[in-house]
């Protein structure tokens, strides 16, 4: 009798990155990595998912942490299995579009400190943005991965999608992965879409990735393998599920027993979940404690599995985590608004955001983020349908759209960076290229690591509860004993008290008041009952923060202010932006004013409603 051999499925764990971006904000630490990395490295996997997406940005942003210097230790460390992350085309590691020199540079120093598999996408699927990024992962000697964005729309067929692969194919492509970024990919579907590909690209080696957020994830892997998918991302148990991809374990049961082989380790992944389940505490987030498991909402709203959990810690920054059904309701809104582009980063921010604004505000599209209006411009590429004609013009005015590949119109950006640069500041090359990508973060990183370990502000926190912290926070109030009754004195402090505030404190807070020079002052007396009451001071004008951020008075480091102290501007001018939800969202004035100072300095957070400008 002919022995059979078994068809192997290999897996590609995405523990390191994609499932905790997903489940918890993209927090895990470096020192949580390197704790159990042998035992990740020696599971068996494919690869390795440990770098790129969220985890550049939010090593700096939160962690204060090198990301460069997380991908060499964890490549020390790794001698088994070939690292793997994801690679946004021309954003790179970023929001928006870089220079081809930057975009190269970054590649080639990824190669140099040990990543060999580079996912490439675009959020649009416009493959005039992963020219360059698959390009230079030849160049330098990595495994370029193409990628299709799947999503669902009139426009979105299995006859687009195989177009878009060959368009992929014809520049090199080593593999193929189809992103299901919001697990809506339906068996039937992936079963459609991966037979259609291996009959027009039969020697294409495909991989599928999705998320468990409507629980149909590990159906349509089955699908999809059965139709020749040959790879399938998974994470381990304790960051599998939710919004994160199905769990290792449950994986290779139901593929093992149809029949196929998949090389992973029971004893290791064991291991590993273990590890992870005494982390969790320590970093799950509050906010998706109460999540549901399923949610079979997604099918309609669409919202990536990373953006699930951001889209919450952003609301609750906010103070308005009870608008989020509002703000899945209003989405597919926009997305049919902007012509259908897949929610992936960066057009799942730029989305994303401007259904929280429009919720926010109340008004859709009184508020526009810079990065919607240059979406809409055609600064990110080509949306799979046409934006709404009358939107178009509402938001771009007598500005014309672009037609060209969007980093054809970008100057070159590394000997600026670098001669922007305090050389005091840089300890190697990578820190250019961070500085390139994220200029405010990277150089805020860049101030506090040079300081003495001493001097060093303590690390952000995290912008979420975590279960552990709130479970404190909670214990210590109910615990803390009640205030005491005011004194008469202490009473009557808190009446003169408050009418400071109702007439200064239009202020922003900046005034400090000395309550022992209060008190000591002499009492006024009482006016008579029939007296009338003095007339209160006007209260100044002041134009207060749309959202809870980080305040800039431009819009990038370098770029001159958007308007100045004295100056005069129009209703609807920017004067200012606040960097939240990872882009920077303008604030205008509400009419035509003078500003006469600013109240808060460049870098600060402010609240949602604190002034921001003394205007008149």
């Amino acid at each position: 009798m002919v022995k059979t051999e078994k068809k192997r499925v290999r897996f590609v764990d995405t523990t390191l990155r994609d499932a905790h971006q997903s489940l918890w904000a993209t927090r895990m630490r470096t020192k949580d990595i390197l704790g159990i990395l042998e035992a990740v490295d020696d599971a068996g996997f494919y690869a390795i998912e440990c770098w790129g997406g969220a985890t550049f940005d939010v090593c700096m942003r939160f962690l204060r942490e090198d990301p460069w210097e997380r991908l060499r230790q964890i490549k020390a460390v790794c001698k088994k299995t070939p690292l793997q992350m994801l690679l946004r085309g021309q954003n790179c590691l970023g929001y928006k579009h870089y220079p081809d020199d930057v975009l190269e540079r970054c590649v080639a120093k990824m190669c140099e400190n040990g990543m060999d598999i580079f996912r490439c996408f675009d959020a649009l699927n416009d493959v005039r943005n992963l020219e360059a990024a698959i390009k230079a992962v030849k160049k330098y000697g990595g495994h370029a991965q193409g990628t299709i964005c799947y999503t669902v729309s009139p426009v979105h067929t299995a006859a687009n999608f195989v177009k878009f692969a060959k368009e992929q194919v014809d520049l090199g492509i080593d593999s193929l992965a189809i992103k299901d970024m919001a697990g809506i990919l339906t068996p039937a579907a992936a079963r459609e879409l991966v037979g259609a590909l291996k009959k027009a690209l039969p020697d294409l080696p495909i991989e599928v990735h999705s998320h468990m957020t409507s629980g149909m994830a590990p159906a349509m892997y089955m699908a999809a393998v059965e139709a020749g998918a040959g790879a399938i991302d998974c994470a381990v148990a304790t960051l599998s599920g939710f919004s994160s991809q199905p769990a290792h374990g449950t994986m290779k049961a139901i593929l093992e027993g149809l029949g196929y082989e998949t090389g992973v380790k029971v004893d290791r992944i064991t291991e590993i979940d273990e590890y992870f389940k005494k982390l969790k505490p320590q970093r799950a987030l509050q906010a998706n404690a109460n999540a549901e498991v399923v949610d079979v909402q997604v099918l309609i709203h669409h919202i990536p599995g990373g953006m699930i959990s951001n889209t919450r810690s952003q609301l609750a920054q906010q103070g308005a985590l009870d608008k989020l059904p509002e703000v899945l309701e209003e989405l597919p809104r926009v997305r049919k608004d902007m012509g259908y582009p897949p929610l992936v980063t960066p057009t799942s921010q730029i989305m994303g955001v401007q259904a929280v604004l429009n919720v926010l505000t109340g008004k859709r599209y009184e508020t526009v983020t810079n990065e919607t209006r240059q979406y809409v411009a055609g600064y990110y590429g080509r949306s799979p349908a046409p934006v709404d004609p009358k939107l178009e013009k509402q938001i771009l005015g007598k500005e014309k759209k672009i037609t060209c590949r969007p980093a054809d119109l970008l100057e070159p950006g590394l000997a600026k960076a670098a001669k922007e640069l305090d050389p005091k500041l840089v300890q190697s090359e990578e820190d250019i290229l961070s500085y390139c990508m994220f200029p405010a973060v990277a150089l805020d990183f860049f101030k506090w690591r040079a300081k003495p370990e001493g001097e060093r502000d303590p690390i952000p926190a995290d912008g979420e509860l975590t279960i552990a912290k709130a479970a404190e926070q909670a214990k210590q109030a109910k615990e803390a004993p009640k205030p005491a009754p005011l004194s008469a004195d202490d009473a009557k402090f808190a009446v003169i008290g408050k009418q400071f505030v109702a007439l200064f404190g239009s202020l922003g807070g900046n005034l400090k008041v000395d309550a022992s020079a209060l008190a000591a002052a002499p009492a006024a007396e009482a006016p008579a009952q029939e007296a009338a009451p003095a007339p209160a001071a006007a209260p100044k004008k002041t134009l207060n923060a749309t959202l809870t951020g980080t305040f800039y008075r431009a819009d990038a480091p370098g770029k001159a202010n958007m308007a100045e102290e004295g100056a005069a501007v129009k209703a609807g001018q920017p004067v200012c932006v606040l960097e939240a939800m990872k882009l920077f969202n303008p604030v205008k004035a509400t009419e035509d004013c003078k500003i006469v100072r600013f109240l808060v300095k460049p870098g600060e957070t402010v609240q949602k409603g604190e002034p921001l400008a003394e205007i008149e």
